[in-house]
């Protein structure tokens, strides 16, 4: 449907990583809530983004295909779900630019961004520790795992030049500074720091003209993070994450600590300048909500395992939520359940939600008979909504065993990391928004 012949009710969701896994089932689920619990006088436009022309077919396709297939929908389908795709990928700072051009010259506004697509690199598995603990600790073991590293140093395509870079298909021994070596050096970029956090940050300045367009709420920016983001997988001297066994923690730990801190009075003057469009002198006011969301413990392909392993890691998930943990969705569909939600739900719900308990991290939860909920999730240094007191609301059920509850001292402390964390992804925005050109 042209841009000038889209219904003036309409809401438009963009979706990275659309394709697969967690991203393919929220982009189902959305539409499927949306016919179910919006009048029919509403519209909504699902811009989906893939790696590759035939990926982004083939899921518009799929796409379309689930909607025409649930019998409530089928008489209310008709044009209130269309769909555009782009193609994306976020480890080249080009693409971003260029997927962002193409939605500036093609949609009228963006009520809301998810930002879901990310890697986590070659992982290593300790087996006979992993096997260890699913017998002796098997709930805390499937949930915060203790037995997998990343690789060390893995950085994406040159982005401008041809000087060399370590990927995850090349020799784990190659130096992070081969990147440098040239004459005129372009600073290394992690590739799941990329992948993850940069490209989705990138890309969302980029946006800002767009975000500035809704009409009825802020815009919203959704972050799909993880449940497993401890305080010491991340580090500011180490902001993608490029010296830690942990990039892919790292980077889903700095995705908490930006999204929890983007409306602080602390980090204002970073935010104010992120969200001021690249043509324009004035942040966006309002600012453009943050959120941050994760999908509990699914059965995704993001750590491919082979055929047999997958099946015996799905029972031992299913094991885990029969013995009372409330974080094994499992199914990327109950996974999507926060996500969704987060970008459905009527804005005074979630002012009312953080007025009474603060911003916080919303995870998909289930029961042990697999109904789904959205419940908040602690996170190390902000406790569960940035408040003191709330530890005993929530009791220990799924918490991590070395959470305590949150001082003043520890929240204090989170702000500075958030602080000092947009401060530099603001200056490394600029630096690779000047190189760029």
């Amino acid at each position: 449907m042209p841009q000038s012949e889209e219904p003036s009710d309409c809401t438009y969701v963009l979706i990275t990583g659309a394709n697969t896994g967690l991203g393919f089932a929220t982009c189902c689920r959305l539409a499927d809530e949306f016919l179910t619990s919006r009048p029919i006088s509403q519209f909504l436009k699902l811009i989906i983004s893939t790696r590759s022309a035939k990926k982004s077919k083939d899921t518009v396709a799929r796409l379309q295909q689930h909607v025409k297939s649930k019998p409530r929908a089928r008489a209310v389908y008709g044009p209130r779900i269309s769909f555009h795709a782009i193609q994306l990928d976020l480890t080249s700072l080009r693409s971003v630019r260029a997927a962002a051009q193409e939605l500036l010259s093609s949609v009228p506004k963006i009520d809301t961004i998810i930002c879901n697509a990310g890697i986590a690199g070659p992982v290593t598995i300790d087996w006979l520790q992993a096997i260890w603990a699913a017998i002796v600790d098997p709930i805390y073991s499937v949930t915060y795992p203790y037995f997998a590293r990343g690789s060390l140093g893995l950085l994406t395509k040159p982005q401008l030049s041809t000087s060399p870079g370590k990927h995850a298909d090349q020799s784990s021994d190659a130096s992070i500074s081969s990147s440098t070596s040239q004459a005129t050096p372009e600073p290394p970029l992690g590739e799941i720091f990329s992948a993850n956090i940069f490209g989705h940050y990138l890309l969302a300045h980029a946006l800002t003209p767009l975000l500035a367009h809704t009409s009825h709420a802020p815009a919203r920016i959704i972050c799909v993070s993880s449940i497993e983001t401890p305080q010491h997988a991340f580090s500011l001297t180490d902001l993608q994450g490029l010296t830690t066994t942990q990039p892919y923690h790292s980077s889903k730990r700095l995705t908490d600590i930006l999204a929890l801190t983007a409306s602080l009075p602390t980090s204002k003057p970073y935010t104010d300048n992120f969200f001021t469009p690249p043509d324009s002198s004035r942040p966006l006011a309002p600012h453009p909500r943050f959120y941050v969301c994760h999908p509990g413990v699914c059965a995704t392909e993001i750590f491919p395992l082979i055929f047999l392993l997958r099946w015996i890691k799905i029972l031992t998930f299913y094991i885990a939520r029969w013995l009372g943990s409330p974080w094994h969705t499992i199914s990327t569909r109950k996974g999507a359940c926060a996500p969704v939600w987060l970008a459905l739900a009527a804005q005074e719900t979630l002012d009312g939600l953080e007025e009474q308990g603060g911003l916080g991290k919303w995870g998909s939860a289930t029961d042990a008979g697999g109904s789904e909920r959205v419940r908040r999730t602690e996170v190390d240094g902000w406790g569960y909504g940035g408040k003191m007191g709330q530890g005993a609301d929530f009791g220990n059920r799924g918490r991590r065993r070395d959470a305590k509850n949150l001082t003043v001292e520890d929240r204090e402390a989170f702000e500075d990391v958030g602080r000092e964390a947009w401060r530099e992804m603001e200056a490394l925005r600029e630096e690779w928004e000047e190189r760029l050109g």
